[in-house]
Formats: structure tokens, sequence, C-alpha cells
């Protein structure tokens, strides 16, 4: 079974770079690649701007790295919550790899042009952890609801298996949306336009150079925004209601605090995604300037992965003590 699930993910995982590599610029379009505008132009910002990124990329890396060591490598933290939570770091390392490095070359290089093939294989990938982003904190949101108000209950809901198919699923769901969305995109036509306004290939942005028409994708980005935006919106936010009516009900304030801790991160990470995100669709709606839309794109893309272990690491102490042992471990090693 377990088998199975690993070639039919990967598959779904490398069919659309081969898709890409055969129906290629000549058969779809006359533009043999693009070019990203970033955040600059200006030549004096390029170093400051390259040393920035490459910084928020290794904090990155090595924060959700560590979580995800320390999650391993302790027994006490093998629990469905702290497997979603070494996953969602898995999810956010491939995100910020996506977009990051080919943004630092081009800072390096003062380039700006990326290939055809290679702005929709960034697409699809972004597409692929940006959805598993948002169903795994509804996962995990769901873990703290069973946990909170199901708790005798909990060990039989939250069995490894039902973990596990959780998260298979999620990246099922994500792996074909993404599948979906690009060979959508592929069978529009590019023309003269190649300038993207952004810091990376942003799917909204790559269909505005467009020569031909994108109802039928604008009407997919919508159903798609629906189901992997407002449904499991709506589920974090039923799943605190219960959590919080929960919450109250129990007489002494340590109980209450001592339940509210244990989701306290989480709900952080859940108000800096979706606060970020919705800051993107609000602002692109709201202004025309394609300089906010890429900072407020970048916030959520690149900043909140950043954040995520520090927000979970400073805010638990089972994480903090499970590093320090796992650095002990590592120093007495040497």
């Amino acid at each position: 079974m377990r088998g199975d699930s690993f070639y039919f993910v990967n598959f779904l995982y490398l069919f659309p770079c081969r898709y890409i590599r055969y129906m290629g610029p000549e058969n779809q379009t006359s533009v043999s690649e693009f070019f990203l505008l970033g955040l600059s132009e200006k030549p004096e910002q390029q170093l400051p701007l390259f040393g920035l990124f490459l910084s928020i990329y290794m904090f990155t890396v090595v924060g959700n790295l560590l979580i995800m060591l320390a999650v391993g490598s302790d027994s006490h933290l093998h629990t469905p919550m702290y497997f979603f939570l070494s996953n969602l770091s898995l999810v956010d390392i491939c995100l910020v790899t996506t977009l990051v490095p080919k943004m630092l070359v081009n800072l390096q290089t003062h380039t700006k042009g990326i290939s055809y093939a290679g702005c929709f294989t960034q697409m699809y990938f972004f597409i692929i952890f940006a959805c598993l982003d948002t169903l795994l904190l509804t996962v995990m949101a769901y873990d703290r609801f069973v946990a909170i108000c199901h708790p005798l209950h909990y060990v039989t809901i939250m069995n490894p298996r039902i973990c596990g198919l959780m998260v298979l699923m999620a990246w099922i769901i994500s792996l074909l949306i993404s599948i979906l969305r690009i060979l959508m995109v592929m069978q529009l036509s590019f023309c003269t336009e190649r300038e993207i306004s952004h810091f990376f290939c942003e799917l909204g942005e790559v269909m505005k150079l467009s020569c031909s028409d994108t109802l039928i994708n604008d009407i997919l980005g919508y159903i798609v925004t629906c189901l992997l935006g407002v449904l499991p919106f709506s589920g974090i936010l039923f799943s605190y209601s219960q959590i919080c009516s929960s919450i109250l009900k129990i007489p002494s304030s340590k109980g209450k605090y001592k339940a509210f801790s244990t989701c306290g991160s989480h709900l952080s990470v859940v108000s800096l995604f979706y606060g970020t995100g919705l800051g993107v669709y609000l602002s692109s709606s709201a202004v025309h300037s394609s300089w906010k839309i890429s900072v407020a794109s970048l916030m959520y893309s690149v900043v909140t992965p950043m954040l995520n272990p520090f927000i979970y690491s400073l805010r638990n102490k089972d994480i903090k003590e499970s590093l320090r042992k796992f650095i002990d471990r590592t120093a007495s090693s040497q």
C-alpha cells in the first residue's frame, strides 16, 4: 500500500514537468522566456536584497529542519500534533526553495530571465506547496479540536493510520489541483508581452500576459479559491469556535490556560498565513501597484515559512527541550 502510494505520488509529481518539456513553447506560444521584474530594478539595491533573501532562506531552511529533527529524534514528540508540524516544516522548506533560489540567482547575476518551462515548473510547485500549507493547517486545527473537545476519544480518532491518510490525501489533492491549473494555463497563448511584475511566476500575473481568452482559467481559479481557501478557513474557524466554547467551560483558570496553550502556536501561524494571504487578495483588488502586491505576496510565501519555526519553538516547551537535547547529543558526539 505504501509503495503504491509512493509511485502514484511520484507520477503525479513528475508528469507536468515532462508535459511542459514535450508541449514546449513551439507548440503553445511564441514566447521562449519571461522576465521577472522582481522587487526593485535599481542596481544599488540588488546586493542588499541578495543578502536579505539569502539570510531569510537560510533561517527558513535551518529553522524548519531543526523542527523536523527535533520531532524525529524525540519519541515523546511522536504524536499527531508534532507529526503534522514536521510535515508543515517540510512543506515550508519546499515552498521557499521553489521561489527564493531563482530570485537569488537573478539578483546575483543582474538578470531577470526565466525560461518558459522554468516559469511553469515554478508555478506548478508553488501551487502544490501553497495548497499543502492550507490543508495541513486545516488538519492541525482539526487535531486540536479533537484533543480539546473530545479528549477521551483522541487516541482512537487520531490514530497513526488516520493521520498518515490525512497527509497523503493533502498531497494528492494538492498535486491534482496543481496539474489541472497548469495544464489549463498551458492552453493559453503568449504573444509579445513577457514582463512579469513579480519576483516569481505568480499564476495571476502570468495569465495577464496571455493574448487569448482566460475566462475558463478565471472561473477555475475562483473554484479553487473556494475549495482551498474559503472551505478550509471556515473549517478552522469552526474548530476554534468549538475549542473556545470547550475552554470556557473549564472551571479553573489554570486548566483554561493549559488547554489554550496547546493550540496557541497553531493559532498564531494560522493568523499569520491567512492574514498575509488575505492582504494579498485585498491589495490586488484595491491597488494597482505591482510592487505593493509583490511585497504582500512576499509576506505569506517567504516570510511566514521563516517565522513558523520561531513561533513553535518559542511558545512550545516540548520543542525547546527536544532541540536542547538534540544539540547536546550532537555536540557531545563530536
